[in-house]
């Protein structure tokens, strides 16, 4: 890991930087300059929000989070990450049916990630075994087929994880920055990663465009097409008990994906699709993930949909919802249809209508924004930066032999620095520091006017033996 040194010379009260690494230098994450994550924008229709009150978003907080994401360190081999799995430009998901882990493939299609904070459900993955964001953070890297720290069939136990973790010069900064010490426990990991995942938000989508625009989501939006606005009518229309040869008033999509977060309504059932990757069915399957990107900035998939991959474009999946055959008994019940399974009779227009809406749930930013992309280079390594690369402040105080100097700064909160001074750039007094809970790094030395020419310098780490 690389670190920046900046010196403070007084003798022009010029604060200048040595050694920079530019922030925008791939493989580089400015821990004195960070990304918003805390106070990103959320539109005032937005009113679902499960961060919890002992694991609110922090810039910080995030940022860590956001390296062990990527980190293919995480698994056993060196060689998968949650990223591998959930890639950016897929709306954190994965086009592959089944996913590659560290020892063979996943069991079900990789969930999307987006707006995961706002959901009212707490529980993950698609048969809802994990309880909040956080416990289900650390199950893949537990997984001997993911990521393969499972303490079985020869694995390494997560403990081991931990002390791997535990010698990492760049997880010791950030995991003082965050908590206070360098300590790493599962708990830390999770709270981490959960935060970094429920930054990853969505809402500039033309539908969000247009419902900013109009008081509520039944209304007209001015900026849809004809399409558009008619497949959303469908979409929050309940329907009606089908009459032969008519067509179908509504689809009722909002009963179980509620506008505007479009998330699951909680304790829902599975929408009979009960077949598996690995063959045979599987009625387990009760979450989803928002509505919102289900396809791409194109109109491309992000794979195929549902947890195993079979359906591959949302023509396909409105064709299910249209004529679901049989009633399993795991079926959510506003699926069955008055016993046989929901007929809704759609038209060919209606469900193409419908198809023009869901893909103006699709948002930009988010397949973009730095600050969910990956913070490793080409070669899988990482820097960062300790130090600002513009200069601190230098303020004098008192005079001739009392003279002093305050010297402050910004850097990574608890992280332990060093202010060295000299009168000949040659020999350096040390004096040890730390930087206060918000980062800011303050010293007081003495800087007596008798000294033709005074150098203060701020270094990261403490000072040598």
């Amino acid at each position: 890991m690389r670190t920046i040194t900046y010196s403070l010379l007084t003798a022009s009260y010029l604060l200048t930087s040595a050694s920079a690494i530019p922030p925008d230098e791939d493989g580089t994450v400015d821990l004195t300059n960070l990304a918003d994550y805390a106070n990103q924008e959320v539109p005032d229709y937005i009113a679902r929000d499960n961060t919890p009150n002992n694991n609110p978003i922090t810039d910080l907080g995030a940022t860590l989070g956001r390296v062990l994401f990527y980190d293919q360190r995480l698994s056993r081999n060196n060689t998968i990450s949650c990223a591998s799995c959930h890639q950016q430009e897929n709306a954190f998901s994965d086009t592959a049916d089944a996913s590659t882990g560290v020892n063979g493939t996943t069991g079900r299609h990789s969930m999307r990630l987006i707006n995961n904070r706002f959901s009212q459900d707490q529980r993950r993955f698609w048969d809802e075994r994990a309880t909040s964001v956080e416990d289900q953070s650390t199950r893949p890297i537990q997984d001997h087929v993911e990521m393969g720290f499972s303490g079985t069939n020869g694995d390494p136990d997560f403990s081991d994880l931990v002390t791997k973790l535990s010698a990492i010069e760049e997880y010791q900064v950030l995991f003082v920055g965050v908590y206070g010490n360098p300590t790493i426990t599962e708990t830390r990991i999770q709270r981490a990663l959960a935060q970094f995942i429920r930054s990853i938000q969505s809402f500039d989508s033309k539908y969000d465009e247009g419902r900013s625009q109009v008081t509520a989501d039944n209304v007209p939006f001015p900026n849809y097409t004809a399409d558009e606005n008619a497949g959303k009518a469908l979409f929050l229309t309940p329907p009606r008990p089908p009459r032969p040869g008519a067509p179908g008033a509504g689809a009722g999509c909002a009963a179980c994906h509620r506008p505007p977060e479009f998330d699951i309504t909680p304790n829902s059932g599975n929408n009979g699709v009960i077949g598996s990757l690995g063959g045979g069915t599987d009625f387990t399957n009760t979450r989803s993930p928002s509505l919102r990107d289900l396809v791409g900035r194109s109109g491309e998939s992000h794979g195929g949909f549902m947890h195993d991959a079979s359906l591959a474009t949302l023509g396909d999946v409105i064709d299910h919802y249209d004529s679901i055959d049989g009633v399993n008994p795991d079926l959510d019940g506003r699926l069955a249809g008055g016993g046989g399974g929901q007929q809704l009779n759609l038209t060919a227009t209606q469900k193409a209508q419908l198809v023009a809406f869901l893909k103006t749930l699709t948002g930009n930013s988010v397949y973009e924004d730095t600050k969910f992309s990956n913070p490793f280079d080409e070669n899988d390594q990482i820097s960062l930066v300790v130090l600002p690369l513009n200069a601190g402040n230098l303020q004098f105080s008192g005079s001739g032999e009392d003279r002093q100097v305050m010297v402050t700064s910004s850097g990574v909160p608890n992280v332990d620095y060093t202010l060295q001074s000299s009168t000949n750039l040659k020999d350096w007094t040390d004096t040890p520091l730390q930087a206060d809970s918000a980062g800011i790094l303050t010293a007081i030395a003495a800087a007596p006017s008798s000294a033709p020419e005074q150098f203060f310098r701020i270094t990261y780490g403490s000072p040598t033996p």
